[in-house]
This record gives structure tokens, sequence and C-alpha cells, in this order.
């Protein structure tokens, strides 16, 4: 975020219109408070994996009130975020593993070569041709 772009916003002067015309759309909006925007600027690199470390982290606060007009502006850096422990676990779904075997011969002799279908039969028992 360029300073001087953040010193022409006025609180209680300066409105949701003035922020966009000056910075932009949001690059959020608070989850449950919709009058908090939020502007997030990163510096990352590359490092070994394909993965991106963040250098640095700029996050401007705008509040505003039900008329739309700002009430507050707050900077953020990376030292204001919390760390957060990614969890690498799945929520297992019994039935759904099938073995390498069952993979192979799954569909033997469901399908002939005829282009006919030897599988299950829907509903009524009529056979799909």
């Amino acid at each position: 975020m360029d300073a001087d772009q953040l010193k022409q916003l006025v609180p209680g002067v300066s409105t949701q219109a003035d922020a966009t015309a000056l910075l932009g759309s949001p690059t959020a909006k608070a989850t449950f408070e919709p009058n908090t925007w939020l502007y997030i600027g990163q510096m990352t690199r590359p490092v070994v994996g394909g993965t991106l470390a963040v250098l640095s982290q700029n996050v401007v606060e705008l509040r505003f009130d039900d008329r739309g007009v700002l009430r507050g502006l707050q900077t953020l850096d990376k030292a204001n975020g919390l760390p957060v422990t990614v969890v690498a676990r799945t929520t297992p779904s019994p039935g759904t593993e099938a073995s390498v075997l069952q993979q192979l011969f799954g569909n033997v002799g469901r399908f002939t070569p005829g282009g006919v279908n030897t599988g299950p039969t829907p509903a009524g028992g009529a056979q799909i041709q």
C-alpha cells in the first residue's frame, strides 16, 4: 500500500467510494462485519518444494459505519499475524477404499465386446441395450 494514498483517506470524511477510487476493490471483507475492508499485500520468494516464503506482509484494515463513511484505518504487518498449524489428516469413509486387485479386476465381465451391458439392471428388471 502506498502511504501517500492512505494519507488521503480521512476518518469521518472519506467514504467507501473514495477508498475504492484510491485503492481499488478490497482484497477481502471481514467475515462477520461487511463494513470492514481488508487490503492485503505480500512480498514472497520461491523456496524448495515449489512453495513461497513470505518475506513481508502488510494489511490495511478500513472500518466503515452503516452509511459508508470511514471510521477507522489500521495498518498491520507480519508481526501482527498469528501462526496457524495445518492438520494433515483425512476423515475416514468406510467402504470407499478399493484394493489394487479390486481396481484392476472390478469391471471384468461387466461389459461384452458387442456393447451390451451385462451389469446390474435398473428397477423393474429391464435390461439396457
